[in-house]
């Protein structure tokens, strides 16, 4: 007997101010003006996607202390806008990136679990860790965590506000018709937690939410991220969107879930993809070498390149050649903070294979960093796309994909009127949606029905 089709999970991405953007096309919009998020989310909604998905920005981007293109505007505070969004959807689901290594678990507790209220059940949280000095500067604990101190201190952050959201248990507020009065139960929102990173107790003042509790995600990729993401998470924001190491990505994860007494089906994982539609493949790949050329400026090819060789390299020309000399593999690192999680673990094997790439195809700088650095996910014809994102699912390379348009806000609309009519011509995707929660959106279940194992787990 052959295997059910999976159903395809899709979600929006607002890319803010990052290099995905292509901010000299005339129908790029604001990035923060509130009527660029309402159109980006009523079209996700009108899609039946399952959420629209915001990050958080705590600072603007750096590099030697100085800001540099990527960011020329910064972003608003994604709760506040997630709250008015909230407003203006009915059905869409609401997920924000929040910190667990600058805030505190009663303030971001409380702040989803309103948000949960407030659009009848459609809230979710990223959790996330920083290692960033340049961000800790803003806050009192400056500076940053070692690895192993920010996964200590996530874990702990998310189970303390898991206590705080289920402090509040189904029955806690009981009418009393008679009367016209409420009896609360005495243990209502009543929370003791003391452990190596928090130590608070008192009483919770926002009741359990209409999904029990906001939706998890988790986004890191090391090993400790992956286990967090196995043990606590209801979804995992994946980087891997390449059909063969998304597949080594999604059987690694769903096999570290039984050990925590979770089913595979437990956890959904959902890279991001990026995209570039024409009407035929041929036209799709020449909007995406464009698209490629105009998210990457000569000042951001330089710095990309600085990251790497962890060098000023300011003097030379980004059309020109890679610099003859080599990266600096010193701890002390050109962008603050990230000396002890560098994304190129060995800098000198990197200059030497790209210096190979240029020499082979005569690339400038820019060139190289376009090359290596953004090539779009899913490029091609309506059909193309709605097939190949098909084909990904059902191989088990993901359960889904989070959607991040070069433009906003209107760059999802092609998708949503010329890609999602197909997926759901070929049954994979849903016509409407059957739940009002986006527990309901994503399959999962109350937290209330998990059963004891998993509870402890989380």
């Amino acid at each position: 007997m052959s295997k059910p089709r999976k159903q395809i999970h899709l979600a929006a991405h607002f890319p803010g101010v990052n290099n995905t953007t292509v901010w000299s096309d005339p129908r790029a919009g604001s990035h923060i003006e509130f009527a660029s998020f309402a159109h980006f989310a009523k079209t996700a909604e009108r899609a039946k996607f399952d959420f629209l998905f915001l990050a958080e920005g705590l600072r603007l981007r750096e590099q030697g202390g100085r800001i540099y293109d990527l960011d020329v505007v910064g972003r608003p505070d994604t709760f506040t806008v997630l709250a008015a969004l909230a407003a203006v959807t009915d059905r869409i689901g609401l997920t924000g990136t929040i910190n667990s290594t600058f805030n505190e678990p009663y303030e971001v507790a409380r702040q989803f679990a309103s948000l949960d209220h407030l659009s009848a059940g459609r809230s979710a949280w990223n959790v996330v860790t920083s290692w960033d000095a340049f961000t800790g500067e803003n806050f009192r604990r400056g500076g940053f965590l070692p690895q192993e101190e920010r996964y200590s201190r996530a874990k702990e952050f998310l189970a303390t506000a898991s206590e705080l959201f289920d402090s509040w248990r189904g029955d806690a507020i009981i009418a009393d018709q008679a009367t016209g009065t409420f009896l609360t139960d005495a243990k209502a929102g009543a929370f003791v937690h003391e452990g190596r990173h928090f130590d608070i107790h008192g009483r919770f003042n926002v009741p359990r939410s209409p999904q029990g509790r906001p939706v998890i995600f988790q986004a890191g990729d090391s090993d400790e991220g992956r286990e967090f993401a196995a043990s606590s998470a209801d979804a995992i924001f994946s980087r891997y969107a390449a059909l063969d190491t998304g597949q080594a990505f999604y059987a690694d994860v769903k096999s570290r879930l039984a050990k925590y007494g979770r089913r595979p089906d437990q956890l959904l994982i959902l890279p991001a993809a990026s995209f570039v539609l024409g009407d035929t493949d041929a036209e799709a790949e020449e909007i995406a070498h464009d698209v490629r050329r105009r998210q990457v400026s000569g000042a951001t090819a330089i710095k990309h390149l600085e990251f790497v060789w962890n060098r000023d390299l300011s003097g030379y020309d980004p059309e020109g050649p890679l610099p003859d000399i080599d990266p600096d593999p010193g701890e002390h690192h050109i962008a603050r903070g990230r000396a002890q999680v560098r994304m190129y673990r060995d800098p000198l094997a990197v200059a030497r294979e790209w210096r190979g790439l240029a020499a082979a195809n005569n690339w400038s700088i820019r060139d190289l960093v376009i090359e290596t650095g953004n090539r779009q996910n899913f490029i091609g014809s309506p059909a193309t796309v709605a097939r190949t994102i098909d084909d990904y699912v059902q191989a088990d390379a993901s359960d889904g994909f989070i959607l991040v348009p070069y433009l906003t806000p209107g760059g999802l609309d092609e998708f949503a009127d010329k890609v999602v009519p197909l997926l759901q011509e070929q049954g994979v995707f849903r016509t409407e949606y059957e739940g009002t929660t986006l527990r309901d959106h994503l399959g999962l279940t109350h937290p209330d029905e998990r059963g004891a194992a998993h509870r402890t787990a989380s």
